[in-house]
């Protein structure tokens, strides 16, 4: 059987070329999936800082409410007086 040798190398160099195309989109992949887990970290870290000003927002507004109601009964300025 005689190959000719310009088949050869055409098929050697698509070969070549299918291969770096392959190789290409694998990085692009690889890249894409390193921003993907960028921004999820990122997401992360925002969530994590909500949840800890709400946890404050909480707390301040329990001890407001805690000094408040203290005041008013301080004070003598419950709702029962205002009833007549």
């Amino acid at each position: 059987v005689e190959v000719d040798l310009e088949v050869e190398v055409d098929v050697l160099v698509v070969g070549v070329v299918l291969t770096l195309l392959v190789l290409v989109v694998l990085v692009l992949v690889d890249v894409v999936l390193l921003e993907v887990d960028v921004v999820l970290v990122v997401v992360d870290v925002l969530v994590e800082m909500i949840q800890v000003v709400l946890v404050v927002v909480v707390v301040v507004q329990r001890m407001v409410y805690f000094h408040e109601k203290k005041f008013v009964q301080l004070w003598g300025l419950d709702s029962n007086v205002f009833q007549g």
